[in-house]
């Protein structure tokens, strides 16, 4: 079987960090893929190496079978990569970075899909603007569309919502969706965890470089069942529960629970202490329930 990208005992070390600490992943083709993990975990270290801006120190990456070192023209022209950073060339209007992104890959006259991808990105009207004088937002699609003028079979999104409105975000899915079911691969990474447990049919989690937890989206909601409780108080929680839950920015913590029966025992030490309940929800978990979960788990491993 051929797989849409193939990782094989990836690693990567830069000095004395192990950003990648023998990966193995396998994505197929067609999938809407999330690439998860906290800031650090490798996740733009091996899209690196996909990409071809890096090379492993050992192992192998494969994109629709053609090895991204032996084979890299071939590996490249597979593959569109959207980056995290805003990189873009001042000189140009919009239509004219497009062309020229068309031409590393000997691409001449593809105006019509250029101004397809434009159109669906929201850009046809500043395709005669110079790219310097766009908003944040508007050049990040342009890296989407430059990523897309060869039309690769697999797309790598690298943080591609992160800091835009919600336009975007809604535009940007609702056109990567319509690739995804043209047959295109999608490899997601987001911080946004409610755009992966929407859009991405698999997951894998990466942590310290190594891949912590790998499967269907729905079968890792349902392995962390139980159920979510969000508390939030005025005053200050006894320090066995701080040490229990998780703080959100909201100031409410989360505590995840086996079943709706220890609801009590969070409740029972908040009641003991005489502190006032500003708000409770008791949720079944989502993905960032499970995330927080697994990068816990992970994590005392580790120190184990």
């Amino acid at each position: 079987m051929r797989y849409a990208i193939e990782a094989t005992a990836v690693q990567k070390r830069y000095g004395s960090l192990q950003a990648l600490g023998g990966v193995d992943l396998s994505i197929e083709e067609g999938e809407f893929f999330g690439l998860l993990g906290p800031n650090g975990a490798g996740k733009t270290t091996l899209i690196s190496i996909m990409a071809g801006l890096n090379r492993p120190d050992s192992g192998s990456v494969k994109v629709m079978g053609f090895d991204v070192v032996n084979d890299y023209r071939l590996a490249r022209r597979n593959l569109g990569v959207v980056p995290q950073e805003l990189v873009f060339d001042p000189f140009f209007t919009v239509r004219e970075t497009l062309r020229i992104q068309s031409g590393y890959f000997g691409l001449r006259g593809n105006d019509a899909w250029i101004d397809e991808v434009m159109e669906s990105l929201g850009l046809a009207d500043k395709a005669d603007v110079n790219t310097r004088a766009l908003s944040g937002g508007m050049k990040r699609r342009v890296l989407v569309a430059q990523a897309l003028v060869h039309k690769p079979p697999v797309i790598v999104l690298d943080e591609p919502t992160a800091g835009v409105d919600v336009e975007l975000r809604q535009t940007l899915w609702k056109f990567v969706a319509g690739l995804n079911r043209d047959g295109h691969t999608i490899v997601l990474t987001t911080h946004y965890l409610e755009e992966a447990e929407s859009l991405c049919n698999r997951i894998a989690m990466l942590k310290n470089g190594k891949v912590v937890a790998l499967d269907a989206t729905a079968n890792l909601l349902r392995r962390h069942a139980g159920a979510c409780l969000h508390l939030k108080v005025r005053g200050e929680l006894p320090a066995a529960l701080v040490a229990r839950g998780t703080l959100h920015v909201s100031g409410a913590y989360r505590f995840q629970l086996a079943d709706y029966d220890e609801v009590e025992t969070v409740l029972q030490p908040v009641r003991a202490a005489g502190l006032h309940i500003e708000e409770l929800q008791v949720q079944t978990p989502d993905l960032e329930d499970v995330f927080v979960e697994v990068m816990r788990d992970a994590a005392a491993k580790e120190a184990a």
